[in-house]
């Protein structure tokens, strides 16, 4: 019974707009940053290396190359600080986490593009 009254209320602060994505794709999440009295947008773009699905409590990390550093980041998906998710680019993967790619750099870390599905008419 308390995990059913749990679920209602996690499942209300829930967010609705989240696309469909998976490790490997490549996506932009627009976070709000809060400094003193201001608020900004900052956007961090990378490929998804981990996608921790448990409802209200779900994460991904994204990481990216900066000036040449590996850096990751970890987004609960249902904060509030998280404003958008939009996918940039997606990937075929045969893994659900990708931690292999913090070991390699430059050609070695890119991933196979997805194929576009041709319209039918």
């Amino acid at each position: 019974m308390k995990k059913y009254l749990l679920d209602l209320v996690e499942r209300r602060e829930m967010k609705q707009n989240i696309p469909e994505f998976r490790p490997g794709d490549t996506i932009r999440v627009h976070q709000r940053i809060f400094e003193g009295e201001k608020e900004r947008v900052q956007v961090f773009e990378g490929v998804v290396i981990r996608h921790r699905k448990a409802g209200n409590r779900s994460s991904i990390t994204v990481r990216k190359i900066s000036y040449g550093v590996g850096v990751e980041k970890i987004f609960p998906i249902h904060a509030p600080t998280v404003e958008k998710i939009e996918i940039v680019q997606r990937s075929t993967s045969r893994r659900a986490k990708l931690y292999y790619l913090r070991n390699l750099a430059g050609k070695a870390a890119r991933l196979t593009q997805e194929k576009a599905k041709p319209a039918t008419e």
